[in-house]
């Protein structure tokens, strides 16, 4: 079993930054992909950014490209969001995700990953 737990969300004014963190335990993560969600409040979950076990690939959703940076420290099992120039949109819960195992061009879907955190919320006032 894998557990996740974030940190880092909280209240930012439009155009601050926050970066969140999520710490895994129970396994070592260094050969998985993480990846970031989230969802705002009556909205589906959405894909944020994804990074592959060496953290060599990454990508990102078109609504986050430019202003968030995912990265992952493999000795601390820990992945990071650094998120930059928010926006009053970007409120929502944020979710980490651990994937065994990505399909070619599945990376953004939700049932792609396995394991879940239980969400930090972020919330960006204008």
């Amino acid at each position: 079993q894998v557990q996740l737990v974030e940190s880092g969300g909280g209240l930012v004014q439009d155009g601050g930054s926050l970066r969140l963190s999520c710490a895994a335990s129970g396994r070592t993560v260094s050969t998985y992909a993480m990846g970031w969600f989230r969802q705002a409040s009556g909205k589906e979950r959405e894909f944020v950014a994804t990074i592959s076990s060496s953290g060599t690939t990454k990508y990102y959703a078109d609504s986050v490209k430019g202003r968030f940076t995912i990265s992952r420290d493999n000795a601390k099992n820990t992945v990071y969001l650094q998120m930059n120039s928010l926006k009053p949109e970007d409120t929502a819960v944020y979710y980490c995700a651990l994937a065994l195992k990505v399909s070619p061009g599945s990376y953004y879907l939700s049932p792609t990953y396995d394991y879940w955190g239980q969400g930090t919320q972020v919330t960006v006032s204008s």
